[in-house]
């Protein structure tokens, strides 16, 4: 139904629209908070350097500014007025800027054959628990010798632009949200319906 599909500011609908939420899964942007940009903070140059003492990258010198903006962002939603909230972003500096997250999980402990690193920082919510354990998936190794998942080095050769790339990148694995939609969904409807 289209009343159910809203498009607006995730804020304006949580304080304004009249509608007490039971639960949010939140997959904010993870762009500034994931420790895969942490090379973009500082002038390479720098490296010799403290980090209070660096220089912007020079490439995207309003990085920090970007950062400190993603992490507020985070903040507002976790402190917002639902009861039960899961945040999702993949390791980076939420852990030393917030805390460290309430779980740590991987597409392979719900069934699909693929690693890839998921955190999640809870309100009223239990870590999610593995429902089928299987393989890790397979990796590629690069003639650098860096190593890479299958399923996102496969991505990233379809990728056309940088916008694609973000969006293969984020991709949540079917066992994953079927355990999310399962676990907390039947978590949050027996605390308003004990038996």
């Amino acid at each position: 139904m289209p009343e159910y599909h809203i498009q607006d500011d995730i804020f304006n609908v949580i304080e304004n629209y009249h509608i007490k939420w039971d639960l949010m899964i939140a997959h904010p942007p993870c762009t500034y908070l994931a420790s895969s940009g942490a090379r973009w903070m500082y002038h390479p140059d720098d490296k010799h350097l403290p980090t209070n003492q660096r220089r912007p990258h020079p490439k995207h010198p309003n990085r920090r500014q970007q950062q400190q903006d993603a992490i507020d962002f985070f903040l507002k939603i976790m402190n917002s007025n639902i009861e039960h909230i899961a945040i999702e972003n993949p390791v980076g500096v939420l852990s030393t800027k917030y805390r460290k997250p309430d779980c740590i999980v991987q597409p392979y402990h719900f069934g699909d054959e693929a690693t890839k690193t998921t955190c999640f920082w809870l309100k009223n919510l239990p870590a999610l628990q593995p429902t089928n354990i299987v393989g890790k998936g397979e990796f590629v190794t690069f003639s650098s010798g860096k190593k890479m998942t299958k399923w996102y080095a496969d991505a990233l050769s379809k990728a056309r632009t940088p916008a694609e790339r973000r969006t293969l990148r984020s991709k949540t694995f079917q066992g994953m949200a079927e355990a999310m939609a399962n676990q907390w969904g039947s978590y949050v409807c027996d605390k308003k319906n004990p038996i």
